[in-house]
């Protein structure tokens, strides 16, 4: 199984734009929920984007309207393209997956349903 790895991250201004990007396995992309997530220190980690194998797509609150998830199936890559970017976004950012039927049908954000994680990538935006 590829395992997952995250890139894109880096420091912004606030306002700024980044695209994040987390190859997978087309066996993954045909299978699993992925989704991203994200955690400062000392924080607990949260979920930011969730997309299903059927495109369903969800998103936590704070960063509705300003950030895309979508997969290129094609080339087994999913994204995170984040846009108006506040200092508060600041954080790393892991992409995961699930394979468990029920955390895909609740289009889930809790990172406890996921199994395969990858290493994160830094994203810090300065004000």
């Amino acid at each position: 199984q590829v395992p997952l790895v995250e890139s894109g991250g880096g420091s912004v201004p606030s306002g700024g734009s980044l695209r994040l990007s987390c190859p997978a396995s087309a066996f993954t992309f045909k299978r699993d929920c992925m989704a991203w997530f994200r955690q400062d220190p000392g924080k607990e980690r949260g979920g930011v984007a969730v997309i299903t194998t059927s495109d369903v797509t969800d998103f936590a609150d704070p960063v509705k309207g300003r950030f895309t998830i979508s997969t290129d199936n094609a080339k087994n890559i999913l994204y995170l393209q984040m846009n108006s970017l506040k200092p508060e976004d600041s954080a790393m950012y892991y992409c995961a997956s699930t394979s468990k039927l029920w955390a895909c049908a609740d289009v889930s954000l809790r990172p406890d349903d996921y199994g395969s994680w990858g290493q994160g990538t830094q994203v810090t935006v300065s004000s």
